[in-house]
């Protein structure tokens, strides 16, 4: 039987269960998927022994993504850029590879549910300098963005990130941001703001356009206020369970050799299991 599981510290709130066993399920595979706490102090002896504890590999989440990257035997150009791993697994001589799906998870969620985000090549606003924002931004300028205007509350973070990726990137003040929406084709919330039981992003739309796209990463509740805000004057928008469910798809097909679809059924799985979202 082929297993694989998430480890993080903690690890209860994780999704990816609902995920993978649905998948596990759906394509009828003779697998387990399994949650594991792991402190991080053991993570390099548990990577260490996966194989042996008899797992093809793992998902990672908080706050071991950094270390499992440094513990990897290889890494692949996603992770090395965005210097961090959410997927690993084990090759044929049980070395340990290193991969991070977040960006792949948010441009294919964009991409099916807005593909005409960059068709003007107008600027991108994101918000946020945490992990998920590395991950969207190397997306966004793989797949052409002209120019991104990069805000976070605390600007040195913003102006670290900026930094790492290069002209594309631009760093404005946190009190500037509904200002740098006139002209912009997409909107980003990269950080947890809107997110239940966390603060409100407070951002006025008044200056985005009509036919801009607006992006949250932010899925309990599935509709957050910014993207109600949004929908509400027309704009279209992408919410964040999307981007969870097709981060998951390439770890499960190295684990399991199937390539799994995200179908509406899965979404409304996942949504249940969030609580209506």
């Amino acid at each position: 039987m082929k297993s694989a599981c998430v480890i993080g510290w903690p690890v209860e709130h994780s999704r990816s269960p609902a995920i993978h066993r649905y998948w596990l399920k759906r394509y009828r595979i003779d697998g387990a998927y399994e949650k594991e706490k792991v402190a991080p102090e053991d993570l390099a002896r548990f990577l260490g022994a996966l194989g042996a504890r008899g797992y093809a590999g793992a998902n990672v989440t908080l706050p071991h993504k950094e270390a499992a990257l440094r513990l990897a035997a290889f890494a692949d150009e996603a992770a090395s850029a965005i210097g961090a791993a959410n997927t690993l697994w084990l090759d044929g001589e049980g070395k340990l590879h290193a991969s991070n799906t977040d960006s792949y998870g948010f441009m294919t969620n964009l991409n099916e549910a807005a593909p005409h985000w960059n068709g003007g090549r107008r600027p991108v606003l994101v918000l946020g300098a945490g992990g998920a924002a590395r991950a969207i931004l190397h997306g966004l300028i793989a797949q052409g963005a002209a120019s991104i205007l990069l805000a976070n509350r605390t600007r040195d973070r913003a102006e670290a990130l900026a930094k790492t990726f290069g002209p594309t990137v631009r760093v404005i003040d946190w009190a500037d941001r509904a200002r740098a929406l006139a002209g912009c084709g997409l909107l980003v919330n990269a950080t947890s703001l809107g997110m239940t039981g966390k603060g409100d992003l407070d951002i006025d739309l008044k200056a985005l356009p009509s036919d801009a796209v607006v992006a949250d990463i932010v899925y309990s509740p599935l509709e957050t206020p910014l993207l109600a805000a949004a929908r509400a004057r027309g704009n279209r928008v992408v919410d964040g369970l999307g981007m969870l469910l097709h981060q998951a798809v390439p770890g499960f097909e190295r684990w399991f050799g199937v390539r799994p679809e995200v179908t509406p059924e899965l979404k409304a799985h996942v949504a249940a299991a969030l609580g209506g979202g």
